[in-house]
């Protein structure tokens, strides 16, 4: 890496540094890409949490957690589920289930989990 590479990456802004590392922590733990993930697939997100929730679906509380690997955003939605230990905004989480389009964000319902 050179001075001028140094100087570039010491005055880029935070969100894109940011960015950088999800994308980065994405490719490493073997994550696929949010912006790559097909319909109706296997698919196993690595990212960071942005945001938990809890939303009324169909008379029962469900948890949305908004999950960012720096390509895009994803959401898991656990039903039934108010909490999850240690679930949190800036955790890092291993998503991995069936990918579906809803309403033109990506969701995963009731994902399989690992906090990291």
């Amino acid at each position: 890496m050179g001075v001028r590479d140094l100087l570039k990456k010491m005055a880029a802004p935070v969100e894109e540094i940011d960015r950088d590392r999800r994308q980065n922590q994405c490719r490493v733990q073997g994550g696929t890409p949010v912006t790559e993930i097909v319909p109706r697939t296997r698919a196993e997100i690595v990212g960071d949490v942005t945001s938990v929730r809890i939303v009324p679906r169909a008379g029962a509380s469900s948890l949305e957690v908004s999950v960012d690997d720096g390509y895009g955003r994803a959401v898991a939605v656990f039903f039934g589920r108010k909490q999850l230990a240690g679930m949190k905004p800036g955790r890092r989480i291993h998503l991995d289930g069936v990918a579906m389009i809803d309403h033109g964000r990506t969701v995963l319902y009731n994902p399989a989990y690992d906090l990291l």
